[in-house]
């Protein structure tokens, strides 16, 4: 499996490349929109991380420029967390999902690993752990065939639980991916319980096993049964 990584920040690139071949995965890295297009003219590659803010312009060109050869790469694109335009058109133009700045390679970790396995599955937007069934297109959630409705921090609350599945997430790391910068307003973390609470209650109250454990001192771990 070979991924490209295109990145100006030096030193994030690095650490990304570092982390993927770790897991297994044949990776490259390039700076700018101009050898991104290069590099994907000439190799096969399997996936690609995109940021999209490059030293000579969008990465938005170089997902024009694979999806229009008819490329089967997946792309995952890496954006600020106010730009919601450049999500929009990005997915507009064929990115799979979009992760944005700052992440935890965790998280950034398991979206690869997700985008591998919808193409290996022909697309299915499915992510199944224990007795919950989750679909990111439609925000839909099932636990043993029944619709459990989620409010949207909820929602993405269980999928960041899902993408760290068997991981220990701690609160402020939680607190940082709901609410990016606007958790510097807060003096607490008791909400970030509150919406746990709520989540394994709506999960019990359809007849799901209560896989999100508290790991005292830690944070919160959802764990595969």
């Amino acid at each position: 499996m070979k991924i490209l990584v295109v990145e100006d920040n030096v030193k994030l690139a690095e650490e990304l490349v570092k982390l993927l071949n770790q897991e297994g995965y044949v990776t490259e890295s390039v700076n700018n929109v101009s050898s991104g297009i290069d590099k994907v003219g000439v190799y096969q590659y399997q996936l690609m991380i995109l940021d999209l803010n490059l030293p000579d312009g969008s990465g938005l060109k170089i997902l024009k420029n694979v999806r229009e050869t008819d490329s089967d790469i997946g792309v995952l694109i890496v954006t600020a967390r106010d730009n919601v335009d450049d999500k929009i058109t990005g997915l507009n133009l064929g990115a799979d999902d979009y992760v944005t700045k700052p992440f935890h390679k965790a998280e950034l970790l398991a979206r690869v690993k997700s985008i591998i396995r919808r193409r290996k599955s022909g697309g299915s937007n499915t992510i199944s752990v224990n007795d919950i069934i989750i679909d990111t297109m439609s925000a839909d959630v099932r636990v043993n065939s029944n619709i459990v409705n989620l409010t949207k921090k909820e929602f993405d609350l269980l999928l960041y639980f899902v993408y760290n599945k068997n991981r220990v997430v701690t609160k402020e790391s939680i607190a940082e991916h709901l609410w990016g910068d606007d958790i510097d307003q807060s003096d607490s973390f008791d909400f970030i319980y509150n919406h746990i609470k709520n989540l394994r209650k709506k999960i019990s109250k359809a007849g799901g096993k209560n896989s999100i454990q508290s790991i005292y001192g830690m944070g919160y771990k959802l764990s595969e049964i």
